[in-house]
């Protein structure tokens, strides 16, 4: 459901109209963006915009587009073959209040997303890791409305309003190259929360706090609505009521809360309490979180009466048990590059996953990989990657399929474990075009559930080709 664009969205990096948005997170540029650049240098397609860009950062205001269109086809596996066209719009608007009126240290952003197309991931595949984060249901919709406030000379920020959590919690910046749901939003919170959370497309009500308390170190935490679109967890579709617009702010199941500590090291020294001043050894960045919902979560075997789901005799009503939490690792570190001014590099990143198997379909899930900078001379801004996701089922998930092939009396498949491959090679034609054909196999597509076709048989592994193109106007 959510995605690298997941920015990734961990999957969406660009620099726009002075606006940079590293996955789909926004932020304010100090200094003013070149405009008038050369087509080929400048950060976007359209440049100055005759004049209107430039103008308009003069009073604080920044406005990015981005559109994504991509292409997959399954050429063996899933429920059936064949390809399928997805592609989002995001459109940005942020207003730095010090340049519009001289309030120093805030910036105000609005964003939507305009999202069209087959999902592919529904209509041929059935997998849990879906291959690309952008996939969703077509809608126009308001994305993230938030106000963040500095202080300290920046080394403490608070952020208010509509948030996407997968801009700056859980993210990998190798991983972000990739284009599988799960290098962006991973694959547990996508499965475990209510509407798989919010990230992308969905946001939710809440406020977060940001603080550097010593160099190097970061720490994040932030309470939010835990259920975006506001449905019981069976049923909570991204275009719920008023959630088909991005208005809906349900305050009725839970609380959200989620926190991250951040160590930098060997960061290039730019006067930031954040970083080093003088790099000691390759750069590198490792994260430690947690998240606590305090809603409701459907037991996944038995239910209000203690019986198991699958019986006759069963209420068909999975047990509540409250309260659902999960702890996560992040890595990224460089291991090589041949000078410390040399644009080729090699980068690895791991991130897992764990949350209580009772309560949840995913209980532990790892995604890792290994990306190379400049693969070839001349081509220093492409990047091509290869990389892995885990994603496994829990033991009372497990359990459930065990009793309905024991109740049934019919030798049913018992869910076990997804695991996918991606390949994946981006680009860089000019700072405001990426091209980037990839290629995923997916083991055991959702486990490794019965192919609706024929029950008493797994859906195939899943051979998959892809080709997105991303412009910045």
């Amino acid at each position: 459901m959510h995605g690298s664009t997941t920015r990734h969205f961990a999957i969406i990096a660009w620099v726009a109209s002075g606006l940079l948005w590293s996955g789909t997170a926004t932020a304010q540029s100090e200094q003013e963006p070149s405009f008038t650049t050369g087509l080929w240098t400048r950060g976007n397609l359209l440049g100055d915009a005759g004049g209107v860009r430039s103008g308009l950062w003069n009073v604080g205001i920044t406005i990015g587009i981005q559109d994504i269109n991509e292409v997959w086809g399954n050429v063996s596996g899933g429920v059936r073959r064949g390809a399928a066209y997805d592609g989002v719009t995001l459109l940005s608007v942020g207003l730095d209040t010090q340049r519009a009126f001289g309030w120093e240290g805030g910036t105000f952003n609005v964003s939507a997303w305009n999202i069209r197309g087959r999902n592919i991931a529904t209509d041929n595949l059935l997998s849990l890791q879906t291959p690309s984060g952008i996939l969703a249901a077509d809608t126009t919709r308001f994305w993230e409305i938030w106000y963040q406030q500095s202080f300290l000379d920046g080394r403490f920020d608070v952020k208010l309003g509509q948030q996407s959590l997968d801009q700056e919690f859980m993210t990998s910046q190798s991983a972000s190259l990739f284009l599988n749901t799960a290098m962006g939003w991973p694959v547990l919170p996508s499965s475990d929360l209510y509407a798989g959370g919010p990230a992308y497309p969905l946001s939710s009500l809440g406020v977060r706090l940001r603080g550097q308390p010593a160099p190097g170190v970061t720490a994040l935490l932030g309470v939010f609505q835990d259920n975006p679109p506001g449905g019981p967890f069976n049923d909570d579709g991204q275009l719920r009521g008023s959630t088909r617009w991005g208005g809906n702010f349900n305050l009725r199941t839970g609380a959200l809360v989620i926190g991250e500590i951040q160590y930098a090291l060997n960061q290039p020294g730019n006067g930031d309490m954040a970083y080093g001043s003088t790099p000691g050894g390759l750069p590198g960045t490792y994260k430690l979180g947690f998240w606590y919902d305090s809603g409701p979560f459907p037991d996944q075997r038995f239910d209000t009466a203690g019986l198991p789901l699958a019986s006759a005799s069963s209420t068909g009503a999975n047990a509540l048990l409250w309260n659902n939490f999960s702890i996560y690792a992040v890595a990224d570190q460089m291991v090589w590059r041949p000078s410390e001014d040399s644009p080729r590099s090699i980068n690895v990143f791991a991130r897992l996953m764990g949350a209580p198997g009772d309560r949840n379909l995913i209980n532990f899930s790892v995604n890792a990989g290994v990306t190379l900078k400049a693969p070839f001379e001349g081509r220093d801004d492409d990047s091509v990657g290869i990389g892995f996701g885990i994603a496994r089922i829990s033991n009372s998930a497990r359990a459930f399929d065990k009793d309905v092939a024991f109740f049934s009396g019919v030798p049913l498949p018992i869910r076990s474990t997804e695991t996918f491959l991606e390949l994946t090679y981006q680009i860089n034609l000019a700072p405001w075009w990426q091209v980037q054909p990839d290629f995923q196999y997916v083991f055991n597509p959702s486990g490794g559930i019965a192919n609706p076709n024929d029950p008493t048989r797994r859906i195939g592994n899943e051979a998959i080709f892809g080709l997105r193109n991303t412009i910045t106007f």
